[in-house]
């Protein structure tokens, strides 16, 4: 029996209606049911109006936020899980980086700013763009970025990272705290500007981490693909393909 392949197609999105935001980059997006919600990136400034699209009506509108209502900022961490979103770090104005944690409950458009533990074996990631920011279960793993060591806030001393954090999240809202897993063989190396996802088939649940940059866009061009310990470096499955690193399951 023979089926039919569908394949994927690219199709231009028109004759959407409201208030279209402005061409930015380093922005993040999230979907929630049939709500495509987009926060922060730059372009002349940063941005820092909370957008929001619904794909039925085809239509934009910016919701009524309340609550600790975020700077805008750019390459900043962006996760959902169910009906809130959770954004981590960023760039919040040229130079200036932050750490700071905040939700989104959508259901009531809600933000809150939270105040996680710092881990028992170290000090709180610091602030960060560029990283990545991943939902595996009821956890958030932190991976790289890039800080800005300068002390004048005009200057820019750039130090690539490549720490992993867990930030354990509270039901419905809240987070617990940050930790530091202990992993065991090669991580990745210090990266900004990479992509993460997270597969959670059968066994444990990994966290792949692909590419990203230390300086100049070349420096992975074999790639590196990396949940979350144990890192094993998966050869490519064919001439050309990206190699990759990955994690296999966290210990304490």
């Amino acid at each position: 029996i023979i089926k039919d392949i569908i394949r994927p197609q690219w199709r231009k999105v028109l004759s959407v209606t409201g208030v279209v935001p402005r061409s930015r980059h380093g922005h993040r997006a999230a979907v929630i049911r049939e709500l495509i919600i987009v926060f922060g990136g730059g372009n002349e400034g940063i941005a820092e109006d909370l957008h929001v699209y619904n794909t039925v009506s085809k239509q934009w509108f910016l919701p009524a936020v309340r609550g600790d209502i975020p700077p805008g900022c750019a390459a900043h961490g962006f996760v959902c899980e169910g009906t809130r979103i959770l954004v981590f770090g960023g760039m919040v104005e040229f130079g200036k980086y932050t750490n700071s944690l905040y939700e989104l409950q959508a259901s009531r458009w809600l933000w809150k700013k939270l105040k996680p533990r710092a881990p028992r074996n170290g000090l709180p990631p610091c602030p960060r763009i560029g990283h990545s920011f991943t939902l595996v279960g009821n956890k958030c793993y932190l991976f790289g970025g890039l800080a800005n060591d300068s002390e004048d806030p005009n200057g820019n001393v750039p130090r690539y990272l490549g720490d992993l954090y867990e930030l354990e999240l509270q039901p419905v809202t809240g987070a617990r705290g940050w930790s530091i897993p202990e992993t065991k063989g090669g991580g990745p190396s210090a990266r900004e500007s990479h992509s993460s996802v997270a597969y959670e088939g059968l066994g444990s649940p990994k966290l792949y981490i692909f590419g990203g940059m230390q300086g100049c866009i070349n420096c992975f061009d074999q790639g590196d693909f990396s949940p979350v310990s144990e890192f094993k470096t998966c050869q490519p499955g064919f001439p050309g393909a990206p190699s990759a690193v990955k994690i296999t399951k966290v210990t304490y």
